[in-house]
């Protein structure tokens, strides 16, 4: 009973964003949020001090999520105005005319190594206008971004879903690197299948047959070095991986390896663009990528000196770190806390600083950021209330300990499936990441669960882990924070649940793999 009762909010959810006529997220989610607080007040008997604690602390935390996607759109607008869009997607046609290796350039390789560098849904948040402003249709490819952007996530953020997301269960180093060695496995092997799949949204079979050893040479050329890495460290697969796909992308494209000849190409003069031109238009990334690094190295100082958690000012449980952190401990007199890293968090830096830079560079004026910042609160305006109730919900499902709904979920699960966990291992990452929003919360939450299920049914705590970090990876396919703030920056209305039910096949097909994959895995090490 406990079980079906912790799963109706979720049954809610889903019904009422993909029903005849769902519900815009903004409506749907606070909603939700609100049921699963009056089921935590009238059958879990949660303390209504700490639900009220859990209520301001989403409210609080929308903050880190709506100014990263309101940095994105700003950087976005920024090039769009000052015409750098235009050249960019001009320079782009010259490398290739060919629509899949448009696609696999900026949708697969460019965004797979942004995602190594930063996280926090800026992969999607960047490639997705570049591939509208190509051309492309908005809603197919907030499609594309959402499934692409799969693969790079157990080592995205410079490694951070790894070793942060690990962090609790004190894996010694050996096994840590083992985990992430099998993640890498089985991402390798998915990374044939799951570019098609997304590569489908947009091109036709005939399409995707014809260049399908173009698309494989991309794939691989960011998994192979990302797998190859992953044997010797957890913090730079994704990175590293994505630079060498990236450039040797568009070396193999501009050659026209694997690639079927469009019957347009040829006929274009874009290769005429002044080469002052395009570097204009490819700084804002330039600047992007390097400030990303710069301030993610772990062995640089910036990292850091913006993560200072040394106090400056403080107000009874509201402080202010030197590196400005706000937070506020014991929310209400609760357990509750909250926090925001204002200059690590990817949106004064990099995309406010980014944008600054550019003001010379791009001849930028005041009438240009005054529009620019217009159309970015016009775009986040409804989106912030989908985002709080998206964070409530999360808050409210953890709330409880070990009887807290998420928990009762996954036990089941558990309980269900027994020495057969390692099938439905990924599903539960999955899920872990559809409620938060994050890998790295979703490794945070349920990396405890999967180490104790992993112990009790005797399998390798290291295959069950790596599990558990590829599904947390694929869940960023049917993530609603991911989908909402793609849908913003790219300004599509009321479509959240009608993209979870087109998103979720390539995650079932991920998940099929990672299911697979663990049983010969399981084979091998017994």
């Amino acid at each position: 009973m406990e079980t079906m009762v912790a799963l109706a909010p979720v049954v809610f959810l889903v019904w009422s964003m993909t029903k005849q006529r769902p519900l815009a997220s903004h409506v749907a989610l606070p909603l939700t949020a609100l049921l699963v607080a009056l089921l935590q007040a009238f059958y879990f008997q949660a303390q209504l001090m700490t639900l009220l604690a859990n209520a301001i602390a989403a409210t609080l935390s929308v903050l880190t999520p709506i100014s990263i996607v309101a940095g994105a759109i700003l950087l976005n607008r920024v090039l769009v105005i000052s015409g750098a869009e235009q050249t960019l997607r001009l320079w782009l046609e010259s490398i290739s005319q060919n629509k899949v290796a448009q696609l696999m350039i900026i949708g697969w390789a460019f965004a797979f190594m942004l995602e190594g560098a930063s996280g926090f849904g800026t992969p999607a948040a960047i490639a997705a206008p570049i591939l509208v402003g190509l051309g492309f249709s908005a809603m197919p490819v907030a499609l594309l971004t959402l499934v692409m952007n799969s693969v790079p996530v157990s080592f995205g953020a410079v490694g951070t879903p790894a070793w942060f997301g690990f962090a609790a269960l004190d894996l010694s180093e050996a096994q840590l690197l083992e985990t992430s060695q099998w993640t890498a496995l089985i991402h390798l092997v998915a990374s044939v299948v799951i570019p098609v799949l997304a590569l489908r949204f947009l091109v036709s079979w005939q399409a995707i047959r014809h260049n399908l050893v173009f698309i494989l040479i991309s794939a691989l050329s960011c998994t192979i070095p990302y797998y190859l890495l992953a044997q010797v460290n957890y913090e730079f697969p994704s990175l590293i991986g994505g630079a060498i796909g990236l450039c040797g992308s568009i070396v193999v494209a501009k050659y026209r390896i694997g690639l079927r000849k469009e019957i347009s190409e040829g006929q274009s003069n874009t290769a005429k663009l002044p080469k002052i031109a395009i570097f204009k238009a490819l700084s804002p990334f330039i600047l992007l990528i390097a400030i990303l690094l710069v301030t993610r190295i772990q062995q640089w100082p910036f990292k850091v000196w913006l993560n200072d958690t040394s106090p400056w000012l403080s107000l009874g449980d509201f402080a202010v770190s030197q590196a400005l952190i706000l937070s506020w401990s014991s929310i209400l007199d609760t357990h509750v806390v909250w926090s925001y890293k204002t200059l690590y968090v990817p949106a004064l830096i990099p995309f406010v600083l980014t944008v600054l830079i550019l003001i010379p560079i791009l001849a930028l004026s005041k009438r240009h950021l005054c529009q620019a910042a217009s159309d970015t609160w016009g775009r986040i305006k409804l989106p912030i209330l989908a985002l709080i109730g998206a964070l409530m919900m999360v808050n409210f499902m953890m709330q409880g300990e070990q009887q807290a709904p998420i928990f009762i979920i996954a036990n089941t699960l558990a309980s269900l499936m027994g020495a057969n966990w390692s099938y439905v291992a990924a599903l539960l990452g999955a899920l872990g990441s559809f409620f938060s929003g994050s890998a790295t919360v979703s490794n945070l939450t349920f990396g405890g669960i999967q180490y104790s299920i992993a112990e009790q049914t005797q399998q390798p705590v290291s295959l069950v882990l790596a599990l558990q970090s590829v599904g947390a990876s694929m869940g960023n396919m049917i993530c609603l924070n991911n989908i909402i703030a793609v849908c913003t920056i790219l300004g599509i209305k009321n479509q959240e649940g009608a993209m979870i039910k087109r998103t979720i096949v390539p995650m079932l097909a991920y998940a099929l793999i990672a299911a697979l994959m663990g049983q010969l895995i399981l084979h091998l090490l017994i």
